[in-house]
């Protein structure tokens, strides 16, 4: 999610050029309701479970991307979907 990488008031020119640069992964029809869909699953276990973080997961589960985060809050949808 490009939006989320370039919401840092903060971010370096240099930054956000490289990141506006990198390619981008098409997303697939019903993409909304799949990541809302997984954002409920998270919810109704009492997980931690922010719509910005289940967009990002859905377009990995989507595209079979492993997604690389410290983040630990991803656990979730690692155990709800089949997140890597």
């Amino acid at each position: 999610m490009l939006a989320e990488l370039l919401s840092d008031p903060e971010l370096p020119d240099e930054v956000r050029e490289l990141l506006c640069r990198v390619p981008l992964v098409d997303l697939k029809p019903g993409y909304g309701e799949r990541a809302g869909l997984l954002r409920a699953t998270g919810l109704e276990k009492g997980c931690k479970a922010r719509l910005g973080d289940a967009l990002i997961a859905q377009g990995c589960v989507d595209r079979g991307i492993p997604l690389l985060t410290r983040d630990k809050d991803f656990r979730n949808f690692a155990d709800t979907a089949e997140l890597k």
